[in-house]
C-alpha cells in the first residue's frame, strides 16, 4: 500500500486473514463474488451514477504515465525476455492462453502481454509455487483444445515438473513451451544483486540439461534460440506445428531485472523503478 491510502475494505472469506497485514477500516468477512454483487446492488438503488468528469481526469493521468514509456526495452543484441514475451503477443494477436511459473519470467509475462479477456492468463499469483506453469497449461489445453495454450517458464521453474513431459507426450498435448533461460534463478538473483550488494547465493544454473535433447527423449520438438533475430522465427513455427508440443529454449540476457519491484517492507510509493525512469515522479 501507499503511505496514505484511503480507506481500506477488506473482503476475505476467511475471518483469520482480515488486517492480517494491513488494518482494514471495512473489514467484510464472504465470498468476494457475493460481497460484490451485493456492494453493486447498494449502489445503484442509491441512482448513482459514474462521474464523467472525473474519469476523465483519470484517463488522462495514465495516458500521461504511458506516455513516459516506462517499458521501453533497453539497447541490446542479446535476446530480451520482454522482448520474446512481446513478439509472442505479436504472434497470437493477443489471444493464446498463457500460463507462467515462479520468477523474472513471470513478471514479464505479466508486464508484456496485452491480456484481452478473463482466465486468459494462469499463474499462481505470489504463492511462489514453481513448477505449476506446466501442469497449469495441461488442464488449460484440456478446457479448451480450441485455443493455442503457452507456458512461459524459466530453466528453474521447469525443472520443479519436467517429468510431465511424460503426461504431455501421453495425452496429446500440444502445449507450447516458452523458455526464458537466463542461466540464473532469476528473481532472487535481482533481490540479491539490488538489496544484498550482489552477493550471489545458490542462484547460478549455469549447469542445466540440454533442454532440446530431453524434450526430444520424451518424443516431442525441441528448438534452441540463440539470436534476436531468430526469435519471432520461432515463435510462428512452433505456432505452426498445431498438433505437436513444442519447447523453446531461449538463451537470454543473464542480467536482465524486471521493473517496477517493491522492496520488502516498502510502499508502493517507495518501488524501484526502471534506470530510465529513476528521476522521474508519477
Amino acid at each position: 500500500f501507499a503511505e496514505a491510502p484511503k480507506k481500506i475494505i477488506h473482503i476475505d472469506i476467511d475471518p483469520s486473514s482480515i488486517s492480517k497485514r494491513v488494518k482494514a477500516d471495512v473489514p467484510i468477512v464472504g465470498d468476494v463474488k457475493n460481497v460484490l454483487s451485493e456492494m453493486l446492488g447498494l449502489w445503484r438503488a442509491q441512482n448513482e451514477s459514474v462521474n464523467a468528469n472525473h474519469l476523465e481526469k483519470w484517463w488522462k493521468t495514465i495516458e500521461e504515465w504511458r506516455a513516459q514509456e516506462c517499458l521501453r526495452l533497453p539497447e541490446t543484441d542479446l535476446i530480451l525476455p520482454q522482448y520474446v514475451v512481446q513478439t509472442l503477443a505479436k504472434v497470437t494477436n493477443n489471444d493464446a492462453i498463457i500460463t507462467s511459473d515462479v520468477g523474472q519470467h513471470q513478471m514479464f509475462a505479466a508486464l508484456y502481454y496485452p491480456f484481452q479477456r478473463p482466465r486468459q492468463w494462469l499463474n499462481s499469483g505470489g504463492a511462489g509455487t514453481m513448477g505449476v506453469g506446466l501442469p497449469y497449461a495441461m488442464g488449460a489445453h484440456l478446457a479448451n483444445p480450441d485455443k493455442d495454450v503457452f507456458c512461459i517458464t524459466g530453466e528453474g521453474s521447469i525443472q520443479m515438473n519436467i517429468q510431465e513431459l511424460g503426461t504431455c507426450a501421453q495425452y496429446n498435448l500440444p502445449i507450447k513451451t516458452v523458455c526464458l533461460n537466463n542461466g540464473y534463478l532469476g528473481m532472487v538473483r535481482q533481490w540479491q544483486e539490488l538489496f544484498y550488494d550482489e552477493r550471489e547465493s545458490e542462484t547460478n544454473l549455469e549447469c542445466q540439461p540440454d533442454f532440446v535433447k530431453l524434450v526430444q527423449a520424451y518424443g516431442h520438438v525441441g528448438m534452441r534460440i540463440e539470436k534476436a533475430s531468430d526469435v519471432e522465427g520461432a515463435l510462428r513455427e512452433a505456432l505452426a506445428l498445431k498438433n505437436r508440443f513444442v519447447f523453446m529454449d531461449f538463451i537470454t540476457d543473464r542480467k536482465q531485472n524486471v521493473f517496477p519491484m517493491v522492496g520488502a517492507g516498502k510502499g508502493l510509493d517507495e518501488m524501484v523503478l526502471p534506470q530510465h525512469m529513476r528521476s522521474t515522479k508519477a
